[in-house]
């Protein structure tokens, strides 16, 4: 049984939340300039060019790479051979996320109840997710979700006797609605299958998948290779001021579900989908 202090999952929350707002993921910048290199307008490619010279200033300067730093949502896989000492782990997730956003001089966006609306000060607490895997490793994901994206996402219980044509409709449908409000170009995470709850965890997960990682089944695969010409094709282009780039990428994960359901969500991502992870 390995030992791992509480105080490293802290640390490594802490300076995660600040990588992941300073500095994009090279696929996502890659995608950027792929598709800037692509646009035709010229309105849309100089938005695209503006995007990366972004995304570039970000990571010389030190800075965020958007003003809104988002909520901080942490995947946590913590394998099952590993001792966890020192104090409880959902405690130190959100000293973490309360370091890295006021020590990094990040915007603090949570309020501590949905409704009386009082900010907590240091964006906590986390959205957390765990899940026990084998060995003895701890792995962290950070990935904070700014909501201009995240307030455009959808979900729908459809019934059994939908098919591949009408989840397409869907993401297509919830691409056309959030139109320029997610700062496109987006990315999209969509998730099949399972329970209410859990389509809308897969579609978020999605959206942490690197973007040049199709699915591993064909069927899938082709889907999401659909959606995103579809979802390209609406012209709503970067910023919502028309072009070829709508979205840079759809992601689609799975789930077995039960026999009279058949639930789908979206979860939009703007063009800064932020994410960072370590192993622990």
């Amino acid at each position: 049984m390995r030992e791992l202090s509480i105080k490293r999952i802290e640390d490594a929350v802490c300076d995660l939340c600040i990588e992941a707002n300073r500095r994009l993921p090279s696929d996502v910048c890659a995608a950027i300039c792929a598709a800037g290199e692509k646009e035709t307008k010229p309105l849309a490619k100089e938005i695209m060019n503006d995007l990366r010279r972004n995304i570039d200033a970000a990571e010389e300067l030190q800075l965020p790479v958007c003003q809104d730093t988002g909520m901080a949502v942490v995947f946590a896989e913590i394998g099952q051979d590993v001792h966890l000492t020192g104090g409880l782990f959902r405690e130190a997730v959100d000293r973490g996320v309360a370091r890295g956003y006021t020590g990094g001089l990040l915007r603090c966006s949570v309020v501590g109840d949905p409704l009386r609306r009082m900010n907590t000060g240091d964006n906590t607490p986390a959205v957390l997710h765990t899940t026990l895997v084998e060995g003895d490793r701890v792995t962290l994901t950070v990935a904070p979700k700014g909501f201009g994206s995240e307030n455009m996402s959808k979900m729908k219980m459809f019934t059994p006797a939908a098919g591949k044509e009408e989840i397409l409709a869907f993401i297509v449908e919830t691409a056309r609605t959030a139109g320029s409000n997610p700062c496109p170009p987006m990315i999209l995470g969509v998730g099949i299958g399972g329970d209410f709850e859990l389509c809308a965890l897969l579609a978020k997960k999605a959206l942490c998948r690197p973007l040049d990682t199709p699915h591993p089944d064909a069927f899938y695969r082709e889907m999401e290779q659909e959606a995103l010409e579809r979802v390209n094709a609406l012209d709503i282009g970067p910023q919502g001021f028309g072009g070829l780039t709508t979205a840079l990428h759809v992601a689609i994960e799975t789930y077995p579900t039960h026999i009279a359901g058949l639930p789908v969500a979206v979860n939009v991502g703007c063009h800064v989908t932020r994410h960072a992870s370590i192993v622990l």
